[in-house]
């Protein structure tokens, strides 16, 4: 049986390989989410953030801070989050300089100094992993057809947790 120390561990490995991720403000426009790249690193932990731009919507509709919510599938579709947390504005210069690259930078004109340049900070609260595949799936059939419910087989591979 996966744990939810496990499913944190597979779910932060997943975001390594392909971080990229679906981000919407609670109540808020319907929850309409949008593709967003996320930043993070083991030293700050339970934190990701996001580089956009002052008249993206998740911008202007943010309060000092607000609920939100974010949808994840790994590269391969073998696992899958929905995790709660706070948005808030992260325009901490150390940051923005810690994850700056040269693929972010092509947004933005001015460097760092843009004026259009908007950090977002997502402080991780409770969520949802699952983990998925063929296998998983051929074996939730086979626990259905011998011992009961492919539903009981399949609740060992999500986990609720708390970042």
């Amino acid at each position: 049986m996966t744990t939810g120390h496990d499913m944190k561990e597979k779910f932060w490995d997943a975001l390594d390989d392909s971080p990229f991720v679906m981000l919407g403000l609670a109540g808020v426009d319907e929850a309409h989410t949008q593709p967003m790249t996320a930043q993070f690193d083991d030293d700050i932990p339970n934190r990701i953030f996001f580089y956009t731009n002052v008249q993206n919507r998740l911008v202007t509709s943010l309060s000092s801070s607000h609920r939100a919510i974010f949808a994840y599938s790994s590269k391969g579709h073998d696992l899958f989050a929905s995790v709660h947390g706070t948005l808030s504005l992260g325009n901490d210069p150390a940051l923005i300089d810690k994850f700056w690259s040269p693929v972010v930078s092509a947004w933005y004109a001015d460097g760092k100094d843009d004026k259009n340049l908007a950090f977002l900070r997502f402080d991780l609260g409770e969520a949802q992993i699952w983990k998925a595949g063929t296998g998983e799936f051929l074996h939730y059939m086979a626990s259905a057809l011998l011992r009961g419910s492919a539903e009981d087989a399949a609740s060992k591979d999500v986990a609720r947790v708390r970042f």
